[in-house]
């Protein structure tokens, strides 16, 4: 976690270093008045509202140590999206409240805060609604999880549903723990939450939730340009109803890891592609879709599935060609935990 600490006095200073002391220091940059410098602190920049906007962009937290008012202030120009926005917090300079401002759930800003007050025996003053009821907040939750948030008006409507009422959620995957304050299992209603990697819609309004936890395993002619593999890939995402937002990675045998269009097809989508020896996806285990031809240039009977299935548990989509490409999917093991 990279964290931004800024102090406005010297008794903030000191209260600073004491929020840093358990952050890896190559992590940390703290920030002060230039009338209260002292060693590991930066001079606050000039003007502030570039200075602020790079820390903005940088930082996962942002901690001031100091009024509300001032953090509300600096950070104000530079609010764009809960769903990126770092964790905002602020701690008076004494270190008796802990005050989280911005991005409390997504951004993990409560978590940090509960940390901080701890560390410093302060209170953490945590106000989101959610969270004073004890309810489950499922977009702290997701984000936790790691899991893709297709809507967060829908999130924000659940939220605020669940305070009042009970909200139905069906999951593709076995949940293993007790359900939540406020969850209940279903699968039909006006709302609801849905854990799948597939297009579906179970309630009227439907919060999808999106694990990405599958592999896509490629193989294609010398020479295939990005266009040909995508229009392959997505018509293995059609017929599979796939989310493409589930898809982890991108995997093929190593013959491939210099042909410029898989790169650039992995490059377009920002998804981390590896590649693997052909002994390395013989040792594969299970039944594939041989081929006589495949094992003749590559050494191996089939690249597509095998290469899919390393690191993953099970193959949903086999073997699928078009123009010169082979695209397969395999998915990870996945349960359903909360708390």
């Amino acid at each position: 976690m990279k964290i931004a600490v800024f102090a406005y006095s010297r008794q903030g200073c000191r209260t600073a270093r004491r929020v840093l002391s358990g952050f890896p220091a190559a992590q940390c940059r703290a920030f002060t008045m230039e009338r209260f410098a002292e060693e590991g602190f930066l001079p606050l920049g000039k003007p502030a509202k570039p200075f602020y906007g790079e820390l903005f962009g940088w930082a996962d937290a942002m901690v001031f140590v100091g009024s509300c008012g001032i953090a509300v202030r600096e950070i104000a120009p530079h609010v764009r999206d809960k769903r990126t926005d770092p964790a905002v917090l602020c701690i008076d300079e004494l270190g008796n409240f802990v005050i989280p401002l911005l991005s409390g759930h997504i951004g993990g800003a409560n978590d940090l805060a509960r940390l901080l007050a701890e560390r410093l025996d302060a209170v953490a003053v945590v106000t989101t609604a959610t969270d004073i009821n004890r309810k489950f907040s499922v977009d702290a939750w997701a984000s936790k999880q790691g899991l893709v948030i297709d809507s967060m008006p829908l999130a924000k409507a659940v939220s605020a549903e669940i305070l009042e009422n009970n909200i139905p959620l069906c999951s593709d995957f076995p949940v293993v723990t007790e359900y939540p304050p406020g969850v209940v299992p279903g699968d039909g209603g006006e709302l609801g939450i849905c854990i799948s990697w597939e297009r579906k819609t179970p309630f009227a309004r439907t919060l999808h939730l999106i694990p990405r936890i599958l592999h896509l395993g490629i193989g294609c002619r010398r020479g295939t340009e990005a266009a040909a593999i995508s229009a392959a890939v997505e018509r293995v995402l059609q017929e599979g109803n796939i989310d493409r937002r589930a898809i982890r990675c991108v995997s093929s045998i190593d013959l491939k890891a210099k042909e410029p269009g898989l790169l650039a097809f992995c490059g377009e989508n920002q998804w981390p592609v590896s590649f693997y020896s052909a002994e390395q996806l013989r040792e594969v285990e299970g039944e594939f879709t041989s081929s006589g031809f495949v094992q003749s240039v590559t050494g191996v009977d089939n690249v597509c599935e095998r290469a899919a299935l390393l690191g993953a548990d099970r193959l949903i989509v086999r073997k699928t060609a078009l123009n010169g490409v082979t695209a397969a999917i395999a998915a990870e093991g996945m349960e359903v935990r909360f708390g």
